[in-house]
């Protein structure tokens, strides 16, 4: 292990950090919101001083092979949650520490889970700064990097392939700095329609801004404590249509520009998703008809619903822990589905469980043609056996993390459809669960050991399980 390309890494992390956290202190400015502006300066400083100190361990061996790329993304992330938890804890809006740490990797994990009984008391710089990290985290702090640093050259693609969603992560232009590039180009423009959008329906813009940072990065955190009930129908409509354009992989809008329209259409993941969103919200209009009005509160209810679950936004327009038993049901199994690889949606994801549903349909006729030779394949492509292997470990890792995480949450006492379902909301970086933790309840009640239990899992949830495991094998931090 080369532990100090992995601190130089941090080191400028860190120093990103200082920067980001620049923006809620002038929040603060503009508010007048003297002590916060203070607070988040501090910070700042703070973060930046110790990137600076982490940067003077600069290598003289650069190689950054797939171990350090693991424990980078894995300490990078845990090193941006620590300071970004200082202004929160500095200025009292969140006076524990481990309170203001599970808020903060809740932010840029894009998971929305929250610990705050009233969100509304929150400050504007706070209250931006939630929703901010929602937007770094997003597409990732490290793409962000690779598309402005030079670090390491071709060797960066396993900072990406450790930090970005889905069973593969490949290049979508020869080399990796201008992949990192056009990926934040298209993040970026995303997020200026949504605001635009809003924009035009008349959303205040602090609103705006915060509603885009979290609907583009598949965030969930709110500005009011009945999330986004308080917004007209027309607004809930807007979020809707990004939540689910931010749950498409990005590949697909870099065909799109590129106009190979055929590349886009042809991309069985999307088309799963959009039949997926589809056939649960019109299977769970059916099942709520009877709770609203008339059929467009019912419609605009269940594809707001399905569109945050399934993208693991995490906003809420309802109640839905009030629906019935079916409906909900829908929901959870939908916050395990996730979105598609490549986008900023978390879960286990789309192309993952096409990948295994076609090796059970291939196992199955196997059995009954033992003398049939089958390849799987996926958009016209043949799936090598390496990545129908790391699906099927994923899958399996997956599961032990949510047994074993449930077992931990037990011991608070708590039932077992709140203990379910709050690790199946911070694993699949969704936010609301059902119960204690549904979309008008929040954490706060859940035990330090709890909660540390579900800081993990909004990590490993986000960075693909095994960078956050990888860092706790002793073999990972041997000298080569």
């Amino acid at each position: 292990m080369n532990v100090r390309i992995v601190l130089y890494i941090v080191g400028w992390i860190l120093q990103f950090e200082s920067f980001f956290l620049l923006l809620p202190a002038i929040v603060g400015a503009i508010y007048k919101e003297t002590k916060m502006l203070i607070c988040f300066a501090v910070a700042c400083a703070i973060s930046l001083v110790a990137g600076l100190l982490l940067k003077l361990l600069k290598p003289k061996n650069t190689g950054l092979y797939m171990r350090e790329g693991f424990a980078t993304v894995a300490l990078g992330w845990i090193a941006l949650s620590i300071f970004g938890a200082i202004p929160f804890f500095l200025s009292g809006d969140i006076p524990n520490f481990e309170d203001a740490l599970f808020e903060t990797i809740s932010g840029f994990t894009t998971t929305g889970a929250s610990i705050l009984n009233d969100v509304e008391a929150l400050s504007h710089a706070s209250l931006f700064w939630r929703s901010f990290t929602h937007w770094i985290g997003g597409m990732g702090v490290f793409v962000f990097i690779m598309a402005i640093l030079p670090l390491m050259g071709a060797s960066t693609m396993n900072l990406m392939r450790a930090e970005s969603p889905g069973p593969s992560v490949g290049k979508l232009v020869p080399h990796v700095k201008e992949t990192a590039k056009i990926l934040y180009e298209l993040y970026i423009l995303v997020t200026v329609l949504c605001l635009t959008a809003l924009l035009i329906c008349r959303v205040p813009l602090f609103d705006a801004l915060s509603l885009t940072f979290g609907t583009v990065g598949t965030g969930g955190f709110g500005l009011y404590n009945a999330s986004i009930a308080v917004y007209p129908p027309h607004v809930q409509n807007v979020l809707t249509v990004f939540m689910i354009l931010s749950g498409i992989n990005y590949a697909v809008y870099f065909c799109i520009i590129r106009k190979k329209f055929k590349d886009a259409l042809s991309i069985e993941e999307v088309r799963w998703y959009i039949a997926i969103i589809c056939f649960s919200a019109l299977a769970i209009m059916w099942n709520i008809k009877h709770l609203y009005p008339t059929l467009g509160e019912t419609a605009r209810h269940a594809f707001f619903q399905v569109g945050s679950i399934i993208t693991t936004t995490g906003y809420s327009t309802t109640d839905f822990d009030l629906w019935p038993q079916f409906a909900k049901t829908i929901l959870v199994i939908l916050m395990f589905v996730g979105a598609c690889s490549g986008s900023t949606g978390g879960g286990i994801k789309i192309s993952r469980l096409v990948i295994l549903f076609k090796a059970f349909k291939k196992e199955i006729q196997t059995l009954i043609h033992p003398g049939m030779v089958k390849k799987i394949q996926m958009d016209g492509h043949t799936i090598s056996h390496e990545t129908i292997r790391s699906t099927n470990v994923f899958i399996s890792i997956y599961f032990v993390i949510v047994f074993a995480s449930i077992l931990v949450l037990s011991l608070d006492n708590k039932s077992f459809g709140t203990n379910f379902t709050a690790v199946a909301a911070t694993l699949n970086n969704i936010g609301p669960g059902i119960e204690a933790v549904g979309p008008t309840c929040n954490f706060s009640s859940f035990s330090v050991l709890s909660k540390v239990v579900l800081m993990f899992d909004m990590l490993a949830g986000r960075l693909e399980l095994f960078p956050m495991l990888f860092i706790f094998a002793p073999s990972c931090w041997k000298k080569y």
